[in-house]
């Protein structure tokens, strides 16, 4: 499938030389570079996602504390004034 894409001059620019550099074509690099940041990004958002049910499962556990408990090791640990 042929997807066309607009590309600022900077970033047409960067792009080539950046292809220039491996010795490849630059199709072939956007391409690769696409699909890297398209790769991270689906991580990132397992973890993210991972993160929130560790969260979830920890508070049906039991394994909390209170807003203001938070706040005041908040406040101990970055020396922020208590009137907050």
């Amino acid at each position: 499938m042929a997807i066309i894409v607009t590309l600022n001059p900077e970033l047409e620019a960067l792009l080539r030389s950046k292809a220039a550099q491996q010795g490849q074509d630059v199709n072939l690099v956007a391409s690769e570079l696409l699909a890297g940041v398209l790769e991270l990004e689906a991580q990132e958002t397992q973890k993210a996602v991972q993160g929130i049910q560790q969260g979830l499962d920890d508070f049906e556990a039991g394994k909390f504390r209170s807003f203001d408990e938070f706040a005041s090791e908040q406040r101990r640990k970055y020396n922020l004034p208590t009137d907050l």
